[in-house]
C-alpha cells in the first residue's frame, strides 16, 4: 500500500504539470504553435523526471499514482482535442485514444466496486503507448512549426499508434478480467 504523502518533490512536479497544462492548451487554441511546443516539452520532461525522483527518492505516494496518469492523460487528450478540432490531426485518432482511457477508467471503476481494492500500474505496452502519443503530438507540433514535413511519418505514426491503443485496452481488459474471474473463484 502507498503512502499518504502530499508534499513530495514527486508530486510538486507533477503539480506544475497540472498547472501549466491551462497555459498549454491556451496557447494551442491561439495557435501559438512555438510556445505550446515548449510548454508540452517541459510536461514531457516533468513526466520523466516525477517518476525518475519517485523512485529515485523513495517518494511513491497514493496522490502521485493517482495525479500523474491524470495529467498525462489530460495533456494528452487536451491536445490532441485541439489539435483535431484544428484539423491538424484527425479526429478519429483523438476519439481512439479517448475511448481507450474511457473503457481503461470504466473498467477500473467496475473492478473496484466488483472485487475492490484497486493497484493498477502501467504496462509497458501501455509505457510504449503513451510515449508514440506523445511523439505524435510533437510532431505535429514541430510541423506547425514548419521545423518538420509530416509527409514521410504521419500516416504510419497513426498506425502505429492506433494499433497500440486498440493493443494497450484490450491487454488492459484481458488482464484485469482475469483478475476479477480469479477473485470470483477464490471468494
Amino acid at each position: 500500500m502507498l503512502p499518504n504523502r502530499v508534499l513530495t518533490l514527486p508530486n510538486i512536479v507533477t503539480f506544475i504539470r497540472l498547472g501549466l497544462l491551462p497555459l498549454l492548451l491556451w496557447m494551442l487554441a491561439a495557435r501559438r504553435f512555438e510556445l505550446a511546443f515548449w510548454l508540452f516539452i517541459a510536461a514531457s520532461v516533468g513526466d520523466g523526471l516525477d517518476g525518475y525522483l519517485a523512485r529515485r527518492l523513495d517518494q511513491h505516494s497514493r496522490l502521485g499514482a493517482l495525479l500523474d496518469p491524470i495529467a498525462d492523460k489530460l495533456t494528452i487528450l487536451g491536445i490532441a482535442w485541439i489539435l483535431a478540432a484544428q484539423g491538424l490531426l484527425p479526429v478519429w485518432i483523438a476519439a481512439l485514444m479517448s475511448l481507450r482511457d474511457l473503457v481503461i477508467v470504466t473498467g477500473a471503476l467496475a473492478y473496484r466496486q466488483l472485487v475492490g481494492a484497486l493497484e493498477m500500474a502501467p504496462t509497458m505496452l501501455s509505457k510504449f503507448n503513451t510515449l508514440l502519443e506523445f511523439l505524435l503530438l510533437a510532431l505535429v507540433l514541430m510541423a506547425q512549426n514548419r521545423w518538420i514535413e509530416t509527409a514521410p511519418w504521419l500516416a504510419p505514426l497513426l498506425g502505429a499508434v492506433a494499433v497500440t491503443i486498440v493493443a494497450s485496452g484490450a491487454q488492459y481488459v484481458w488482464v484485469w478480467g482475469n483478475k476479477a474471474r480469479d477473485h470470483a473463484h477464490r471468494h
